[in-house]
Parts: structure tokens; sequence; C-alpha cells
């Protein structure tokens, strides 16, 4: 029983600091996403890479050209003019730009990533992901006079004020760069389509003031400066991976990657199950592989959420069938498990009714399953952290890639 006492104890400090955590967090964002950010305008290039038509495509693009920032260029880029996208940016283009503050608003073809998988000079695999090749195709065309670098996905739809405050931040010489999240708001309420919502608001949830903070490459924003001088280019040519190679970068300099709560965008989508399982398995298998410990961190951290609540039930019990005479300190594990996590839910959902007001309505459900239906998003991370344990193949945007090491990427044919 001096066991179980002493692992009992661990166990419920965890939850109890996890859970401040998780407020402090909250608090932070509730207290900084509405601030004004306009006393700040460097030379702005934003980068949009895009391949096909997401959901709420024209919806998503229009907001890029809403932006409230005097000082910034728009830039659209895709594999090919053959890309559905192509077509339709060019169509937006004429629609938007004239009333636009963009200064300069451009479609690019960066033309398709070489599948050859070695590179001249060293013999090595020097293979990026397609996206990462548009990006180094924009940023091979940066003048010297841009201050600072935006990237955004087009699968977010982002405020007026979006890049003012991803941008803000850099201001200070010790960011090394700013980062915003994604929030799944499901166009149907299917059940693959709530787990997506759930499993990301989970993620999204431990952003914050915290030095843990890991970029987002869909929502980022980095000085040109600092992009150059940490070689960013010359990383981002061997990796699939853009917003976690530059979360190493720019830690290993000593810079802060920082959260903007502001930045936390609506992503429109409906998902079946076989992309739903896809799309889970390929981001934690590419974190795998470009950031084990922060994989591993994932993996022990929601198995022992899920133990602590269903073994901890199961133990207690067995304690009141046997009529143990420290029947209570069964009961308090789980309880402590069950009323951390429901805690963690509401507050993730009290944050967003928050930041995203105008999407309410459309999330009513989708807040409503994530707190009635906590104990099973935490089993379907738990799912896509396992199965990314295994293999090394994704797909991502109908391409293939073999995932060799951070460094060391294959695109595969077929």
């Amino acid at each position: 029983m001096i066991w179980y006492y002493y692992i009992a104890i661990v166990a419920i400090v965890s939850q109890i600091f996890l859970l401040l955590n998780v407020y402090r967090n909250y608090r932070y964002a509730i207290t900084h996403y509405a601030k004004q950010r306009t006393t700040y305008h460097p030379e702005i290039v934003l980068i949009i890479p895009c391949k096909g038509l997401d959901s709420a495509f024209e919806k998503n693009i229009s907001s890029f050209f809403k932006q409230d920032s005097r000082n910034y260029s728009l830039w659209f880029v895709v594999e090919d003019k053959a890309d559905l996208a192509y077509g339709q940016l060019c169509k937006l283009k004429e629609r938007f730009a004239e009333s636009s503050q963009a200064k300069d608003v451009q479609v690019l073809v960066a033309g398709k990533i070489s599948q050859n998988p070695f590179d001249s000079v060293q013999g090595k695999r020097q293979i990026c992901s397609q996206k990462i090749h548009n990006l180094l195709y924009c940023c091979s065309r940066i003048s010297d006079d841009v201050e600072v670098l935006a990237f955004a996905d087009s699968d977010i739809c982002v405020r007026s004020d979006w890049l003012n405050q991803i941008v803000y931040p850099l201001r200070k010489s010790e960011i090394g760069v700013a980062s915003g999240y994604r929030w799944f708001v499901p166009k149907k309420n299917n059940l693959a389509s709530l787990a997506l919502s759930a499993v990301n608001a989970k993620v999204a949830q431990l952003l914050g003031n915290s030095r843990f903070n890991q970029v987002w490459g869909g929502s980022m924003a980095i000085r040109t400066e600092t992009f150059r001088r940490l070689g960013i280019s010359r990383i981002w040519a061997k990796t699939v991976s853009d917003d976690l190679s530059l979360s190493g970068a720019v830690k290993k300099d000593g810079k802060k990657v920082i959260f903007v709560p502001a930045c936390l965008a609506a992503s429109y989508e409906s998902t079946s199950w076989a992309k739903l399982m896809e799309f889970g398995r390929r981001q934690f298998l590419i974190t795998r592989i470009n950031a084990p410990k922060i994989w591993l961190l994932g993996l022990f951290g929601n198995l022992f959420s899920i133990l602590g609540l269903w073994l901890g039930a199961a133990l207690a019990v067995f304690a009141a069938k046997t009529q143990n005479e420290n029947l209570w300190l069964f009961a308090t594990v789980p309880v402590v498990f069950f009323v951390s996590q429901l805690a963690r839910a509401i507050m993730r959902q009290a944050m967003i009714a928050r930041l995203l007001k105008e999407d309410l309505p459309k999330m009513k459900f989708a807040m409503a399953a994530d707190i009635l239906f906590f104990p099973l998003w935490s089993l379907f991370m738990l799912f896509f952290i396992i199965s990314s344990a295994f293999g090394r193949t994704i797909k991502w945007r109908n391409v293939r890639y073999k995932l060799i090491s951070p460094t060391e990427t294959i695109v595969l044919k077929g």
C-alpha cells in the first residue's frame, strides 16, 4: 500500500500542476487577444503556399487581402499553373487587389520539386517537401529592404489585424519568431470532424507564455535578418517540416518562440475517418522524426492521463469491492484526473468562445462534444501517437514522402 500512496501523491500533484499551467495559458490568451498592435510597421512580405482548393478557400484567401497593415506585399505561390488554386487565386487577385492595402500582390509558380534523391556534391539526400520548395522559391526573391517574413496556410481564415498582431512581438530583439495556431471549426458535425476539432483543441491549449512553445507553420513571422543569419533556407532545403525545424533553429540561437493568441485562426473543415487517421498519423510522425523529445513527452503525458483516469477508476472499484480501508486514497486519484481533464476541456472551449466570437454559432455542437466526451478524445490522440511510432512514410497534399531523418527526406513516386 505504501508504494501506491506515493504514486497517488505524484499523480495528484502532476494533475494540479498541469491544470494550473493550462489556466495560466487561458489567462494569457484572454488578456492578450484583444490588445491593439498598431505601433510597429516594418516592411513585410506575406507568403501563402497553396495547393488545391481547401474548404472555404475563397473566404480564407480574401481575408489576407483585407489586412490592416500599412507595409505589406502579398505573395501566393503554387506548384504549377495546372493547380486548381492558380486560376482561383488569379480571379481573387483581380477582384480584391485594388481595394487591398497590400502594396504588391503576386501569384507565383515555383515548379515541381526534384525527385532526384541525391545531392550532386555531397552524395546526401537533399529533398524537402513541395510546400517548403514553394516557400524557398519565394524567399529567394526577397529584396534587402524587407524587414519581416510572414507565412500563412491557405486553410485558415484570419482577422483583419492578424498581420499586425503576428509581427508585433518581433520589435523585441529577444523574440526569434512569432506564431499563431489553427482551430478547426467543423463544417459538418460528423464524429470524425468533431474528433479532429477536439484533438486539435487539446494541442492548442498547451500554447501560452511558455518556453515550450513550438512554431506552427500555418501562421508565423520572423525577421528577415534572423531568417538569413540562422540559415533557415539551408535547413528547409533538407526537411519536410518548416515549423519544427524553424523552432529548433530559433531556440538553439537562444531566442524565444512567442505565441500570439490573436493569431489563433479558424480553419473550416469537415473530414472522414480515413482522412482523419492519415492527418493524425502524419502530424505526429513528422514530430517523431523532427522533434523526438516532444513526441515522447506527448506519448507519456497522454498515456499517463488515460491510465490515471481509467486504471485509477478500476482500482477504486476493486478497493470498494474488497472493502479496503484506504478506499479514500484509491477513489481520490480518478476523481482528481476526471475533474482536471473536465476543467481543461471547459477552459479551452471558454477561451475559443472569446477568441472566435463570430464562429461561435458554428462551434456550439463541437464545444459541447469536447466537454461531454473529453475522455474519448484522449484515446483518439493516443491512437494517433502510437500509430506514428511505426513507419516513416507520409502522404501530404497527394505527395508521398519518406522521412529518413530531420535532414533527410525522399520524395516517393506514386
